[in-house]
């Protein structure tokens, strides 16, 4: 069996160190990524949650880009609320902003009562280009 290929991320990399996680794995041309966070600088959580939130698309947008992929080659989504029905609102805008036309991947929302200190979080499925 061939060793995980993982793909260490910029500025997330400490953090996945840290804990003991890669930030994604290959496997032939799927990607799985780690859940990704809105974390500020020195890996604590942003306590704004619109701001959370959209640092959680970024950090997801760059370790799909260390890996070769964009939000576009996304085919499945698994967010994680800490108070889903309070926070829908904020999501489905940045869900929006960044699966802006049909055909959209699939997305399963999961409300958690703990995330290490966060409120969201964003994990996916994505397809690497050839």
């Amino acid at each position: 069996m061939a060793k995980r290929d993982g793909v260490a991320s910029g500025a997330q990399k400490a953090l996945n160190d840290h804990y003991s996680y890669s930030a994604a794995v290959r496997a032939g041309d799927l990607l799985f990524v780690s859940g990704q966070v809105g974390n500020r600088a020195d890996g604590s959580p942003e306590p704004d949650f619109t701001k959370q939130v959209e640092l959680a698309f970024e950090n997801l947008k760059t370790v799909l880009a260390d890996a070769g992929a964009s939000l576009d080659d996304i085919v499945d989504v698994t967010t994680f609320h800490t108070d889903p029905e309070a926070q829908f609102p904020t999501v489905m805008a940045a869900k929006a902003k960044a699966f802006d036309e049909a055909p959209y991947p699939n997305w399963t929302a999961v409300g958690v009562n703990w995330l290490a200190g966060f409120d969201f979080e964003i994990k996916v499925i994505a397809r690497v280009p050839a």
